[in-house]
Protein backbone atom coordinates (compact mmCIF):
# COMPACT_ATOMS: atom_id res chain seq x y z
CA UNK A 1 0.00 0.00 0.00
CA UNK A 2 1.33 3.45 -0.89
CA UNK A 3 1.51 6.15 2.08
CA UNK A 4 -0.97 8.17 -0.37
CA UNK A 5 -3.71 5.71 0.10
CA UNK A 6 -3.01 4.35 3.42
CA UNK A 7 -6.20 4.55 5.58
CA UNK A 8 -4.56 6.04 8.33
CA UNK A 9 -3.58 8.84 5.85
CA UNK A 10 -6.31 11.38 7.37
CA UNK A 11 -8.23 13.47 9.59
CA UNK A 12 -11.59 14.00 10.64
CA UNK A 13 -12.81 11.77 7.00
CA UNK A 14 -10.17 14.37 4.98
CA UNK A 15 -7.38 13.01 3.48
CA UNK A 16 -3.77 14.80 4.55
CA UNK A 17 -1.79 14.04 1.45
CA UNK A 18 0.03 16.11 -0.11
CA UNK A 19 -0.49 18.69 2.70
CA UNK A 20 -1.54 21.71 0.96
CA UNK A 21 1.72 23.73 0.62
CA UNK A 22 1.90 27.60 1.74
CA UNK A 23 4.88 29.60 0.63
CA UNK A 24 7.44 29.81 3.37
CA UNK A 25 7.20 33.91 3.17
CA UNK A 26 4.80 36.46 1.46
CA UNK A 27 5.46 39.08 -0.45
CA UNK A 28 2.95 42.38 -0.09
CA UNK A 29 0.52 40.28 1.96
CA UNK A 30 -0.20 37.92 -1.03
CA UNK A 31 -0.64 34.27 0.36
CA UNK A 32 0.54 31.34 -2.33
CA UNK A 33 -0.93 28.02 -2.02
CA UNK A 34 0.12 24.84 -3.92
CA UNK A 35 -1.60 21.52 -4.00
CA UNK A 36 -0.36 18.31 -5.40
CA UNK A 37 2.98 15.89 -5.02
CA UNK A 38 5.42 18.78 -6.19
CA UNK A 39 8.68 19.75 -4.92
CA UNK A 40 11.34 18.29 -2.69
CA UNK A 41 11.18 17.05 1.15
CA UNK A 42 13.86 19.31 3.20
CA UNK A 43 12.74 19.47 6.41
CA UNK A 44 9.98 17.40 9.24
CA UNK A 45 9.36 18.50 12.59
CA UNK A 46 6.93 17.37 15.01
CA UNK A 47 7.03 16.65 18.87
CA UNK A 48 5.68 15.29 22.08
CA UNK A 49 3.46 18.27 23.08
CA UNK A 50 1.73 18.32 19.19
CA UNK A 51 1.77 14.69 18.92
CA UNK A 52 -1.01 14.82 16.58
CA UNK A 53 0.74 17.54 13.85
CA UNK A 54 3.65 17.39 11.91
CA UNK A 55 5.11 19.87 9.49
CA UNK A 56 6.84 19.92 6.68
CA UNK A 57 8.83 21.87 4.23
CA UNK A 58 9.51 21.36 0.90
CA UNK A 59 11.98 23.52 -1.97
CA UNK A 60 9.67 24.34 -5.40
CA UNK A 61 10.41 26.32 -7.89
CA UNK A 62 13.22 28.16 -5.91
CA UNK A 63 10.71 28.84 -3.23
CA UNK A 64 10.25 26.51 0.20
CA UNK A 65 6.21 26.03 0.96
CA UNK A 66 5.37 24.69 4.29
CA UNK A 67 2.61 21.90 5.09
CA UNK A 68 1.20 20.37 7.70
CA UNK A 69 -0.44 16.95 8.45
CA UNK A 70 -2.55 16.04 11.44
CA UNK A 71 -3.83 12.61 12.57
CA UNK A 72 -6.50 11.16 14.93
CA UNK A 73 -3.44 8.48 15.71
CA UNK A 74 -0.54 9.88 17.38
CA UNK A 75 1.26 6.87 17.12
CA UNK A 76 1.04 6.65 12.92
CA UNK A 77 2.01 9.98 13.36
CA UNK A 78 5.33 9.75 15.17
CA UNK A 79 5.64 6.60 12.70
CA UNK A 80 5.25 8.88 9.77
CA UNK A 81 7.22 11.82 10.73
CA UNK A 82 10.04 9.13 11.25
CA UNK A 83 9.71 8.15 8.10
CA UNK A 84 9.54 11.50 6.70
CA UNK A 85 12.90 12.28 7.93
CA UNK A 86 14.36 9.17 6.58
CA UNK A 87 13.19 10.36 3.13
CA UNK A 88 14.52 14.58 3.19
CA UNK A 89 15.79 15.00 -0.51
CA UNK A 90 13.81 12.97 -1.91
CA UNK A 91 10.22 14.28 -4.15
CA UNK A 92 7.36 14.43 -2.37
CA UNK A 93 5.50 12.62 -5.23
CA UNK A 94 8.23 9.72 -4.79
CA UNK A 95 7.41 9.69 -0.84
CA UNK A 96 3.84 9.07 -2.18
CA UNK A 97 5.00 6.32 -3.66
CA UNK A 98 6.60 4.24 -0.32
CA UNK A 99 5.34 1.44 0.37
CA UNK A 100 3.91 1.62 3.92
CA UNK A 101 2.09 -1.68 3.84
CA UNK A 102 3.71 -2.84 7.08
CA UNK A 103 2.48 0.48 9.22
CA UNK A 104 -1.20 -1.68 9.10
Amino acid sequence: MKLRDHPLMSYRGIRNWPPVWTLATTRKGIVTILTGEVGVLRYVHSNILMSNKCFVAIDFQEETYIGSLIFKDHAFCRQISHLLRDHVGRSIKNIGDLDVSYLL
